[in-house]
């Protein structure tokens, strides 16, 4: 299915116009329709459940000082689009926090783009697990751009981490637009005759014969390793001179608080090329 709605997280940090121009490039190529979504940092209950009149407070300045903030980033990111040839092109100002407002709007978009976490960026000392959040809970695929490096191109070298499992399975299906127009796409398995219920016979000749299939010509790579996998597969896509890194999100959530599988908390907390998620 191809990439009909493209979502971008759009704040004032320092590494927005990166995020946003890697957006606008991928929905010229998919013709989509390109929303940014700029949230005030105000949790939507309070306007749902008005519990506050927000225009009676002291916090009112406040409230108008968040809205020309996100309105602020919200032109940067059309101009940004604009000059990227985007057709179809929205502003969103949402009254939510971070983590529930692009969550919920990506309920509604076939890809999300946001940034990984840097904490010399003062909104990550409020919120520090933005990126896993959205992965844990919207249910979509979401492109995470590394807050350093230069990245000219997005998909053209692909590493696909693959193990069997339901997450990987979902990451691939979610990547095929971006694996069909690759020039190379490598499928990585890591220490695969420890999996071999999932790899079948044949480790990897399932999942390549599939992506085949959908016209995606893949080189199968299987990897012993001694160290952590998130540390091989990094490394591995430093080797490969990859642009993307494609993989399942594993973890689970209780409540507001993310708990994430070993190699996802690897690679969200040390990546080197943009990863494309799925949970």
């Amino acid at each position: 299915m191809p990439y009909e709605t493209i979502l971008v997280h759009v704040d004032h940090s320092k590494h927005a116009a990166a995020r946003i121009k890697i957006a606008a490039e991928m929905a010229v190529e998919e013709n989509a329709h390109l929303i940014g979504a700029a949230m005030t940092g105000l949790s939507r209950y309070l306007y749902e459940e008005n519990t506050i009149e927000l225009n009676r407070t002291v916090i009112a300045n406040h409230v108008d000082f968040l809205h020309q903030q996100a309105d602020e980033s919200l032109a940067q990111f059309e101009q940004i689009a604009r000059q990227a040839g985007v057709l179809s092109v929205e502003r969103r100002l949402v009254n939510d926090d971070n983590q529930g407002g692009l969550t919920l709007q990506a309920r509604y978009c076939d890809l999300v783009v946001l940034g990984q976490t840097d904490m010399d960026e003062p909104s990550a000392r409020v919120i520090s697990d933005l990126p896993e959040y959205v992965v844990l809970n919207s249910g979509r695929p979401v492109l995470i751009v590394p807050y350093a490096g230069v990245f000219k191109t997005v998909g053209q070298r692909v590493l696909v981490a693959w193990d069997g499992r339901m997450e990987s399975t979902r990451a691939v299906s979610d990547a095929i637009p971006l694996l069909r127009r690759a020039s190379n796409v490598a499928i990585a398995l890591f220490n695969p005759s420890s999996g071999a219920d999932a790899h079948g016979e044949q480790p990897g000749a399932d999942i390549a014969l599939f992506l085949a299939r959908h016209d995606v010509k893949v080189e199968v790579m299987q990897q012993a390793t001694s160290i952590d996998v998130g540390n091989a597969l990094l490394s591995l896509a430093a080797d490969l001179n990859s642009d993307l890194i494609v993989m399942g999100g594993y973890g689970h959530t209780r409540f507001r608080e993310v708990l994430l599988g070993g190699v996802t908390k690897t690679v969200l907390a040390t990546m080197t090329v943009p990863v494309l998620m799925s949970h």
